[in-house]
């Protein structure tokens, strides 16, 4: 698959490396596109780094890894989205991280489908750490478990499938409504990771009877 992710931090790098593994094409998209390959330079595994109307062009699919509060600029600096299944890994989180920004009556998601009405937005990855991803998407040893929910069906198992060819587990969560609850569940993981001192090595999952 050809995958562009829009943004250049931690997460996206992180997210580009395993994806880059498991034999995708991946370009990193920035604003700054010597930015964006001096990065893929950096953690190479064949990425390629592009600004972000070019990134987006190019991919079949998008993740969209940058604060959820500069979404609206990069989603309108992408260009035309249509058709095209964009990955939210975003969380509404205040500057402390200590609560989040919205929440009860939608989501990040949400908010980021109004943004690009004519894509396919699919929340996803945003419940595990970069330092999870970096760790081939293990914590304590074990894939983590990415919690995918989106609108369209075909979308939200092609994010699925992707998750678990970069060797995480996928659960499927339904609407991206479901978006209103993985978001919370992203911050219990920083509440733990951070303030009560559990640090990085952790992921939430979902326990099911053999």
């Amino acid at each position: 698959m050809n995958i562009s992710i829009l943004g250049t931090g931690n997460m996206a790098t992180g997210l580009a490396v395993l994806f880059a593994k498991a034999s995708h094409t991946v370009t990193l998209g920035s604003r700054d596109a010597e930015k964006a390959k001096t990065v893929a330079n950096t953690v190479g595994n064949g990425i390629a780094g592009a600004e972000l109307a070019d990134a987006a062009g190019k991919a079949d699919l998008l993740v969209l890894a940058v604060p959820f509060d500069a979404a609206a600029e990069v989603i309108r600096a992408a260009g035309d989205l249509t058709g095209k299944t964009v990955v939210d890994i975003t969380n509404p989180m205040t500057a402390d991280y200590s609560a989040l920004t919205i929440g009860h009556t939608t989501s990040a998601a949400e908010e980021i489908q109004k943004l690009a009405p004519t894509a396919k937005v699919v929340k996803a990855f945003n419940t595990v750490f970069a330092s999870v991803l970096q760790a081939d998407g293990k914590a304590a040893g074990r894939p983590a478990t990415v919690f995918v929910a989106g609108d369209d069906a075909d979308a939200r198992k092609t994010v699925s499938d992707l998750a678990i060819s970069a060797g995480l587990e996928a659960i499927e969560t339904g609407g991206l409504a479901s978006a209103r609850y993985l978001e919370p569940v992203a911050g219990l993981n920083i509440a733990l990771g951070y303030g009560l001192g559990h640090g990085t090595d952790i992921a939430p999952t979902w326990q099911r009877a053999a």
